[in-house]
């Protein structure tokens, strides 16, 4: 009870002393907690990078080049100074300073005695927030190694091992349930928060989320909630619109034909977030989120872990919230947002391994979006992507195998020669038919003179010359009409022999035809395919219309263009080739689109469409990008 009574009376005094601050600290303070939000989402902690509508009222004027509704944070030169902010801050709503006064003792003692001191701070009912102002009465320092930045409780910190952290003192890192790891100014501890069990929930910004220290089972679900908050004082008052995902590390089971049996799925974004297995460390994704200054939302991560495999399930997720109005957001309706002027982009799955296993993942649509960046001094004016290097074997350009205009017309081929050589067959048939019927007539004919002959002998034997006479009669009609069936047989042998002749050459027509299509279609393996479909003999084919690489506007340096890609090859040549070129495109807003089907088998034929090469070995894409 006693330390309860002190933390009282310390708060207290805090409150005394924020009352007694001049409106040009209470400007650095606000000032200094948006700094903090930039730097705790580790972006660039120089001031020149932030942007500045965080700091323009409603109706003031922008710069031009921050009109575009689409392009995240950009640099600037002209920053407002300090004195700039006095006449904006005199002139806030009152609710936008309501924040500021919440550790009142009123509510401090409903909170105490309604919840208790020692909730999981992982539980909803944690409401008592006894530090929830502490960020704004600690004295404000400058960071000489930051262009003299202002440095605050909870500003972001990276500890040894490369974590990032929340600088805070040592007894608000315990009571977050985080573990100390390095140092802060003011004596604080860069405080790393990680959660590795099932089931809870995180309020705490920089969280990393880690796989059990246990192994999984399965059958089993995995589920984590992050909620947001604007009552949280660690979520500073703001409503959170994105979170961040980094995947530190991220291994689970193969899929299977492309159909994750292990998945990971997010709920309660209203971003369209494609279901991933695999290997997918250093992949990340932005999740639009519903913002709201009054009310929690949850957002769910959900591992469901599938039977039938003993393969090791770990990840370290770490979860970042990004505030509403920051300037590092990424633009609406990207789930990946790169923000340098060159780095790698990779399909999730992908990994540089040799093998013939398919690592390309199905129902794959999303779009992966890049900052314009200053490419030295000025903004870029166009995009360049060209394969990456691999050192172990991996195929880093390989989006189902397309039905090429050759693999077509090869197909094409072989459904004309089946068409030449089924009535051909049919007549060979028939002459067959026939030929067996004169068989077995000649059959009858070869019995009816065996048995006239032996009636000859025993019309012999009786003495009888009338009966020898006619048994003698019946013989010789017999054998004539031996005769006639015999020479019926040899005609419908000829017939058949005739019937043959086109027979075995449309079917060898047809076996040539089959193994080209064969061949065909196994180089178009290793072709490229651009372009939605296209017509062959009034067929329609199968090129990039079903799993593709969407990149409006791209070309090669040969000026060739195409918006579509498939196939084992980046390229967009007319004719598909096999090998990878750089393509670029001017077409601003840089993005690509990822789209594959439901389905890694077989694309099947149907009307007037012909069946695109299995779907075998399609391993996705790994691709550089440079801005120009």
């Amino acid at each position: 009870m006693f330390k309860l009574y002190f933390l009282l009376s310390v708060g207290l005094m805090l409150i005394q002393v924020s009352r007694a601050c001049d409106e040009e600290n209470q400007l650095v303070r606000h000032q200094q907690s948006d700094e903090y939000l930039a730097s705790a989402y580790e972006f660039n902690p120089n001031l020149e990078m932030f942007h500045p509508m965080a700091y323009y009222e409603s109706g003031a004027r922008v710069p031009e080049f921050y009109a575009s509704p689409y392009e995240g944070r950009t640099p600037f030169t002209n920053r407002p100074t300090i004195q700039s902010f006095k006449k904006q801050l005199n002139n806030r709503p009152e609710e936008n300073n309501q924040a500021e006064g919440r550790f009142v003792l009123g509510s401090l003692g409903a909170n105490l005695i309604n919840t208790g001191l020692f909730n999981n701070r992982f539980t909803p009912a944690n409401t008592w927030r006894p530090f929830q102002n502490l960020a704004n009465r600690i004295p404000v320092s400058y960071n000489p190694n930051f262009n003299n930045r202002p440095i605050n409780a909870f500003d972001a910190c990276t500890s040894f091992s490369g974590d990032t952290g929340i600088c805070a003192p040592g007894n608000i890192c315990s009571l977050f349930g985080g573990r100390p790891s390095g140092s802060c100014v003011l004596g604080k501890v860069c405080c790393i928060n990680a959660i590795t069990t099932c089931g809870g929930t995180v309020t705490l910004n920089n969280t990393y989320w880690q796989s059990p220290y246990t192994a999984v089972s399965a059958p089993s679900t995995c589920a984590l909630t992050v909620r947001m908050d604007t009552k949280l004082v660690e979520q500073f008052a703001k409503p959170i619109c994105q979170i961040r995902l980094d995947f530190v590390s991220f291994s689970t089971t193969q899929p299977t034909a492309g159909t994750c049996t292990d998945t990971f799925t997010v709920g309660g974004s209203t971003s369209s977030v494609p279901i991933i297995c695999g290997d997918n460390a250093g992949q990340h994704m932005y999740l639009d989120v519903p913002s709201s200054a009054t009310t929690s939302n949850d957002v769910q991560l959900i591992f469901n872990f599938a039977t039938g495999t003993t393969a090791t399930r770990s990840w370290n997720i770490k979860i970042a919230m990004l505030p509403c109005g920051a300037s590092y957001l990424a633009p609406a309706d990207c789930l990946q947002y790169f923000t340098a002027a060159t780095g790698r982009v990779r399909s999730f799955n992908w990994q540089d391994v040799a093998g013939s296993a398919t690592r390309q993942l199905n129902d794959q649509n999303y779009n992966i979006c890049f900052r314009t960046e200053l490419v030295p001094s000025q903004r870029a004016t166009q995009i360049c992507l060209s394969v990456c290097t691999v050192t172990s074997g991996g195929d880093p350009f390989s989006i189902t195998t397309p039905t090429s205009t050759k693999a077509a017309k090869s197909a094409t081929a072989v459904d004309n020669a089946k068409a030449i050589l089924a009535p051909l067959e049919l007549v060979l048939a028939n002459e067959e038919a026939a030929l067996l019927l004169a068989k077995e007539d000649l059959k009858v004919k070869d019995d009816a003179v065996a048995k006239a002959e032996a009636a000859y002998l025993i019309a012999q034997n009786g003495g009888d010359p009338e009966a020898v006479i006619a048994a003698e009669a019946a013989v010789i009609a017999a054998k004539d009409e031996q005769a006639t069936a015999t020479t019926t047989v040899n005609n419908k042998k000829e017939d058949v022999a005739t019937a043959q002749i086109p027979v075995t050459a449309a079917q060898a027509v047809l076996t040539a035809a089959q193994i080209t299509a064969a061949n065909d279609a196994s180089t178009a393996g290793a072709l490229s395919g651009v372009g939605s479909s296209a017509i062959v003999n009034e067929i329609n084919t199968a090129t990039c219309l079903y799993d593709y690489l969407l990149i409006a506007g791209a070309r090669d340096s040969t000026n060739v263009e195409a918006d579509r890609y498939c196939g084992n090859a980046l390229n967009p040549a007319a004719t598909p080739v096999a090998a990878s070129v750089p393509v670029c495109t001017p077409i601003k807003l840089f993005r690509m689109t990822y789209q594959t089907d439901s389905t890694e088998g077989e694309v099947a034929a149907g009307t007037d469409i012909l069946p695109a090469p299995a779907d075998t070995a399609n391993t996705g894409f790994c691709l550089d990008y440079q801005e120009k």
